[in-house]
């Protein structure tokens, strides 16, 4: 029989999931919510039960989660979910701290289950072909990175749900929320950043956290990188990665390339990837408009795992290399971090 999901969660997050255990051939069986009078609408929505928390774990064709709650939530789920024996898929952040993260990597360690962070812009092939030249060293020597993020997240977004925005619940702003997407594939490109710094501001939302961030990184090897992100650039915008070495550069818009160029192309071991005309802002502007691809491939990903008893690709330690350096950015900026 193929794998029983639940899912923790009914927000938009939860719909990318839900697709991606139909496309996997897996088998929703139950929807969590912590809100009764909600069980209706979610089970209508869903098309399975909608249950408590505890029913979902109780529930004895539930053989794994996926906790797409409010990121102050995820580290008690996960813990209560691996005591269960259920193996886990959770959104990003993983938690809101590392102690919390070891106690979750810990925890399903200790139950034999898996757990897998759902980081899914590591699973999509245009970035995965920037991994593969950067490996192969077709760009040479990196030198210089840069991220921007000109996003807009409008009052009413953050007031359509108490957590957002607090960092009880969301752990921090731009950064925490937005950001961790692509500060993970700069982490997964350049490694480890070596020493970081960084401004913050809430400039326009009225929120307890940060809607406005700038942040310089340097890496082992050298490297410099910034990372600017916001949520008030009206109408919102495409981010921008930008990738430059001693052998080339790549800069990508969106989710397509603008220029792929190398000094001496005929050497080089991936083959450079054309650029494509401009797109829409996407998830720049509009949180639902990401697209659910990234979730599939994450999701395959842990039910492979789960058949061939390996820990997932983004498993619980790579989830947890991401969210240190956004603490460690947070700290540098005067907001904290552990």
């Amino acid at each position: 029989m193929s794998l029983g999901v639940a899912i923790l969660g009914t927000g938009v997050v939860a719909e990318f999931h839900r697709q991606a255990i139909e496309v996997n051939g897996a088998r929703l069986v139950a929807v969590g919510h912590y809100n009764p009078d909600k069980f209706s609408g979610a089970s209508a929505k869903f098309g399975v039960p909608c249950l408590t928390s505890d029913d979902v774990l109780e529930h004895p064709e539930v053989e794994a989660i996926c906790i797409c709650t409010p990121s102050g939530q995820h580290a008690e789920q996960t813990i209560k979910a691996a005591k269960a024996g259920k193996h886990v898929l959770v959104e990003k952040p993983m938690a809101l701290s590392v102690a919390d993260a070891d106690a979750m990597i810990r925890a399903c360690n200790e139950n034999n289950v898996r757990l897998g962070v759902v980081l899914q812009r590591r699973a999509e092939p245009l970035f995965q072909s920037v991994k593969a030249a950067l490996g192969a060293g077709d760009l040479g020597e990196l030198t210089l990175a840069a991220v921007t993020m000109p996003y807009l997240r409008t009052q009413t977004y953050y007031d359509s749900a108490a957590w957002r925005g607090t960092w009880v619940q969301d752990g921090g702003g731009v950064l925490m929320n937005q950001g961790i997407h692509l500060l993970d594939l700069l982490l997964w490109w350049l490694g480890d950043p070596v020493s970081v710094t960084a401004y913050a501001a809430t400039l326009q939302r009225d929120i307890e956290v940060e809607d406005t961030l700038v942040a310089t990184l340097r890496f082992a090897r050298g490297a410099l990188a910034t990372f600017t992100a916001t949520t008030t650039a009206a109408p919102g915008f495409p981010h921008r990665l930008e990738l430059y070495g001693s052998g080339g550069g790549i800069q990508i818009v969106g989710e397509q390339i603008h220029a792929w160029k190398l000094a001496q192309p005929e050497t080089a071991n991936v083959k450079p990837i054309l650029p494509t005309s401009l797109e829409e802002p996407g998830a720049g502007g509009d949180p639902r408009a990401i697209k659910a691809s990234g979730h599939i491939n994450v999701f395959k990903d842990f039910i492979d795992a789960i058949q061939e008893r390996r820990s997932p690709t983004i498993d619980g330690i790579q989830g947890q290399r991401s969210l240190k350096t956004v603490l460690d950015i947070y700290k540098a900026a005067g907001l904290g971090g552990s």
